[in-house]
């Protein structure tokens, strides 16, 4: 074993492997109701998510992986497999030849205001009604400052 290494506490171990399979449960199961009931998978809902909060349904690809936290690569595929189902459009920045925006479709807007409400739903039942007003509150602290460690490196 490497000197001055910090291994992880039992508890700190409960707690990281704890949060990585809840995200695994959370993730799949409502995942599973968005893909057979509404046809997206829980990677569309994330995208259509994230563009329709950016101003005119629009971002650019590479502010959207930032967001996403994922690959330029993986977005990319992603993103082709959307388009073929017409769920998002992808258009050439006119001020930068290099970039390119993802915008929404009018399906793809349908298909997120469909999903939306049952997404909500199954977000408070499998997620939100088993914790506390305080419990609610501290984790989106917890969360935030996660983050943005991580972004600030």
């Amino acid at each position: 074993m490497e000197e001055g290494t910090r291994w992880l506490s039992p508890v700190e171990e409960q707690a990281w492997r704890g949060m990585l399979r809840m995200h695994d449960l959370l993730v799949n199961r409502a995942g599973r109701t968005l893909q057979s009931k509404f046809g997206l998978s829980a990677t569309d809902y994330s995208v259509l998510a994230e563009l329709t909060r950016a101003g005119a349904d629009r971002l650019r690809v590479l502010e959207l992986a930032k967001v996403l936290g994922w690959e330029k690569s993986r977005l990319s595929h992603h993103l082709s497999r959307m388009a073929k189902r017409g769920l998002v459009t992808r258009e050439e920045c006119a001020d930068d030849g290099r970039g390119a925006y993802m915008i929404v479709t009018p399906a793809g807007r349908a298909a997120l205001e469909d999903a939306a409400p049952q997404h909500a739903e199954d977000v408070r039942r499998l997620f939100l009604d088993c914790l506390s007003p305080g419990q609610i509150t501290l984790l989106a602290e917890i969360t935030d400052s996660v983050i943005e460690r991580i972004d600030a490196s």
